[in-house]
């Protein structure tokens, strides 16, 4: 597909042309709303409202529910709906912009409604996920040469296609880069509360959403790994979580995040706004924005934040965009691909399979925390993904196996699985990328490596397994609480002979 830049009123480069259409007469605008989902600081929809008021039309906003997206389950569906029952409220309430939900494949649903409602505009948000990417291609063939289609980049801060026009090797090739765009991008949003669409959107169908039954149906379908009571969704939580006055990030805890946040035994040192970010319930731009008035205070906290938030965050986009093998064997430098499989055949202490590791059935009581944190608690403390990881190329029958299932795991049951970050992350414990290479060693190759003994030095395993152990211990008794509360709360069925 070819692209072309767009000279809109948003931020120039944040936004492209996927396909130029030839209708005379302006029809309503419709933004397709997938990796973004927020209604403040949200360069899509900023951009959908004003292309609507430019042309005196009306904006719409939809969403599309895929039947199984990369298989989520109840933990992943459940916060996102929920977020997005908040937003929906806001969007018809506040902004006065409908919000339209749609269950099957984007592909039918969304050039079906540009259709029946004769739009001249479609506005994408950006995913850089093979998925995503060959569905906007697809949805661009189907609707027709009447419809203009934008896809604008309202998830990272330094717009993918204007950091870099090529697949960067490592954090230190698109440092530069970004840093050299950051002060023309990282500028603060427009208020579109101040900004409403002018023509109202005329509904002539019932198009209200049962959220409950949604919910409860989505719930009952991925069951298997349920909802996590930590994280409130939402792009008020979001909010609360960075900056709240009681335990906000950087209100409360950014002192100690340059020196503790790779301490798996201070896990309120980090953040806590991946599930956030994931759901694009906050801006990553609303986020450095905010650190950056710290700086004066706490300019190693800050400089290691924005590190993290923007350049490790980018450098994920960029690997998933222009390598698409990003998550196979294929996707890794040539390097690193031929020591994995030279190694691939080296004995191994322990070979476990994908069951043995799914339940934490190994002999190392440290991964098997890691692995119980992810499964009960829904968040792997980063440190310890690396360490888990690795392992797992260690225990299983070569570096294909252990990324099919390090992939399988992360995504199953992290909170922000099936993301750019998960993806690199597993690439790059196992297959180095944005790396280098080490010395040699059975097994692992010139990849990095990591073991128990040093990840004593580094911190208090000990208190890490225990903290661990009494976090399940507390989820799996809570669960057992509510799972009878609910049973209590059922009504009998009346006997008929009574």
């Amino acid at each position: 597909m070819a692209y072309a830049p767009s000279p809109m009123s948003v931020q120039p480069g944040r936004i492209r042309t996927l396909k130029e259409g030839s209708r005379e007469k302006a029809g309503p605008v419709v933004y397709w709303m997938f990796r973004d989902q927020r209604a403040i600081d949200n360069w899509a929809l900023i951009h959908a409202v004003r292309e609507a008021n430019k042309a005196n039309v009306p904006v719409a906003v939809v969403f599309n529910l895929f039947h199984s997206f990369l298989g989520a389950k109840s933990r992943h569906l459940g916060f996102m709906l929920r977020g997005l029952r908040q937003l929906c409220h806001r969007m018809q309430h506040t902004l006065h912009i409908p919000f339209f939900l749609f269950r099957g494949e984007a592909e039918d649903t969304i050039p079906k409604f540009l259709r029946e409602c004769e739009a001249s505009l479609l506005v994408t948000d950006f995913s850089p996920l093979r998925e995503v990417r060959k569905c906007k291609e697809e949805i661009c063939k189907r609707v027709g040469g009447f419809v203009t289609v934008h896809e604008v980049d309202a998830h990272n801060v330094v717009p993918l296609w204007v950091a870099s026009d090529k697949l960067e090797y490592s954090a230190r090739t698109i440092r530069a880069k970004i840093n050299k765009r950051l002060s023309e991008y990282l500028i603060d949003f427009p208020n579109i509360e101040l900004e409403p669409p002018i023509r109202k959107w005329v509904v002539t169908d019932n198009h209200s959403i049962d959220w409950d039954d949604l919910i409860a149906d989505v719930l009952r379908r991925g069951a298997e790994v349920p909802e996590v009571e930590w994280c409130e969704p939402g792009e008020n939580a979001a909010m609360e979580v960075l900056m709240g006055s009681k335990n906000g990030f950087l209100t409360k805890r950014l002192k100690n995040y340059s020196v503790d946040r790779n301490n798996p035994c201070k896990p309120t040192a980090l953040s806590g706004l991946s599930p956030y970010l994931h759901f694009g319930q906050i801006s990553a731009q609303r986020c450095a924005l905010e650190a950056r008035k710290l700086r004066t205070s706490h300019p190693q906290a800050i400089d290691a934040f924005v590190e993290e938030l923007v350049v490790r965050r980018e450098l994920a986009d960029n690997f998933c965009f222009y390598q698409p093998h990003y998550d196979s064997l294929q996707g890794a430098w040539e390097w690193a691909r031929k020591t994995l499989l030279d190694h691939a055949s080296d004995k191994r202490e322990h070979i476990y399979s994908r069951e043995q590791l799914e339940k934490a059935q190994t002999a190392d009581p440290l991964w098997n925390a890691s692995q119980l944190e992810m499964v009960h608690y829904g968040k792997m403390h980063g440190f310890m993904r690396m360490y888990w990881a690795k392992k797992i190329l260690e225990w299983t029958r070569g570096p294909e196996d252990a990324l099919e299932i390090s992939l399988y795991l992360n995504d199953k049951y992290e909170l922000d699985g099936r993301d750019p970050n998960g993806y690199v992350g597993c690439m790059w414990s196992i297959c180095g990328v944005h790396d280098q290479g080490w010395r040699e060693r059975p097994i692992f190759g010139k990849i990095r490596y990591m073991n128990y003994a040093g990840c004593k030095r580094k911190f208090d395993v000990d208190k890490y397994i225990a903290y661990v152990n009494k976090l399940v211990s507390e989820l799996r008794k809570r669960k057992a609480e509510n799972s009878l509360s609910r049973k209590e709360k059922v009504p009998r069925r009346c006997d008929p002979e009574n």
